[in-house]
């Protein structure tokens, strides 16, 4: 049993029949299923005053808060926050409607210099910003585990192996922007931050306990200042099945088909894949139908789809099989850095060999460490500094290189004597 587990054998919480002692941990040591919140389901706040009631009671609380949001992932458009779920000491929980309550910064203000505690921070972190929410402080509670050596790292994974406690996870992948939210709905995202705090604890001393708190907490501040991820290049080439589209007209097709969908999907407020699913934009693009009935006989543009929609795809396929070559698309997408690893042999060997060597002495520290290796490093930065190395591959020069790709000073210390090693024995 670690420390974490340790800690946690002491915390009572409240499942269905009250919170429980350690008599009551069964003899199998199968985990506590935590049924019910510990002061019940709080109401949703879709309204301004019941809102200010909630930033008040927030920003009188103590110590950090536990902060999720739910999405809508597959149904809507986007991946805006639908619920918001919170839990302070000394203010509870607080399930918030961001469709009725749009504007959160109030609350994100009144916060302010508290830590937050999320879990897979960086999921939630866009949809939070889009309503107002910015953690000026955080505790990532996945990533604490990642860096601590536990296998499976999910909440729910976390919450029974560190906790002993079982949460009902059968409600993650429903239309959150279904109104009302079912009873049940709410219940499992009130138990989400149930245990938020008592786990953040316990990983806390888990962390502290293997020497690695100093790494974690430079982790959670690079994600709290990152600033947010600029709009992706070409989301087009994303198309899954892609790599069958060979020649450029196919894949001007694509593209045509793609915005012409995503803007659909945008209108109608509904996830893309449900206007027109990516395996039949690859099926048009092979095919380069000549009009809409040889288009309504591929695969995904069946007797269901109706004329109009199909003379909308067959319009967005004409416009692709008119462009002139100049306009056509380059296959792949321009790379920025060193080509594939798998490249580097024939391109240049003595970088091959460099990498091969950096990779299997981060594999081996990793290992050690007991954590994963793209936490160590990540292979993007190991792969930028053995394809283009500092010269003469000192200390100093490849710990400036590891900084200036943005790792942290933990990773810069570990990592350094490793590539330092790597690029002189294979200079």
């Amino acid at each position: 049993m670690t420390d974490a587990q340790d800690t946690a054998s002491d915390t009572a919480l409240r499942t269905t029949g009250g919170a429980p002692s350690d008599d009551d941990v069964p003899a199998s040591g199968l985990p506590i299923p935590l049924l019910e919140p510990r002061e019940g389901i709080p109401p949703v706040v879709a309204t301004d005053e019941a809102l200010a009631e909630v930033v008040a009671a927030f920003a009188a609380g103590r110590g950090p808060v536990a902060v999720d949001a739910e999405r809508a992932s597959g149904y809507r458009y986007g991946q805006r926050a639908y619920l918001v779920q919170l839990r302070r000491e000394g203010a509870g929980t607080a399930l918030i409607d961001p469709v009725g309550c749009p504007d959160l910064s109030a609350l994100g203000e009144a916060l302010t210099g508290t830590e937050w505690i999320l879990h897979a921070a960086t999921q939630d972190l866009p949809c939070l910003r889009d309503i107002g929410m910015v953690p000026s402080r955080l505790f990532d509670t996945e990533l604490a585990g990642r860096l601590a050596g536990f296998p499976r790292v999910g909440l729910g994974a976390m919450v029974e192996s560190v906790l002993g406690y079982a949460l009902e996870k059968g409600h993650s992948a429903v239309d959150w922007s279904t109104r009302p939210l079912p009873e049940p709905w709410l219940r499992y995202a009130a138990l989400d931050v149930e245990l938020l705090v008592d786990l953040r604890d316990a990983l806390e001393k888990e962390l502290d306990r293997q020497g690695k708190l100093g790494w974690a907490l430079e982790e959670f501040d690079a994600i709290a200042s990152a600033p947010p991820a600029p709009p992706r290049k070409d989301p087009w080439r994303r198309t899954s099945g892609m790599h069958k589209v060979r020649r450029r007209r196919q894949m001007a097709v694509v593209r045509e088909l793609w915005t012409a969908r995503d803007k659909v999907a945008q209108r109608r407020d509904v996830s893309p894949g449900k206007v027109l699913s990516d395996s039949a934009i690859v099926e048009a693009a092979l095919a380069l139908p000549p009009n809409a009935g040889a288009l309504s006989a591929l695969p995904g543009y069946g007797q269901r789809m109706g004329k109009r929609q199909l003379e909308q795809w067959q319009a967005a396929v004409d416009r692709a099989k008119a462009l002139p070559e100049s306009e056509l698309p380059q296959p792949g997408q321009p790379v920025a850095g060193p080509p594939p690893p798998r490249a580097w042999a024939d391109k240049d060997p003595a970088a091959a060999a460099r990498l091969s060597a950096a990779r299997a002495a981060v594999s081996t520290l990793a290992e050690e460490l007991n954590l994963p290796q793209e936490n160590l490093i990540t292979p993007d930065t190991v792969r930028r500094v053995c394809w283009e190395p500092p010269a003469p591959a000192t200390p100093e020069t490849v710990a400036a290189a590891l900084t200036g790709h943005g790792a942290r000073p933990w990773q810069v210390g570990l990592v350094t004597p490793l590539l330092v090693a790597a690029l002189t024995a294979h200079a």
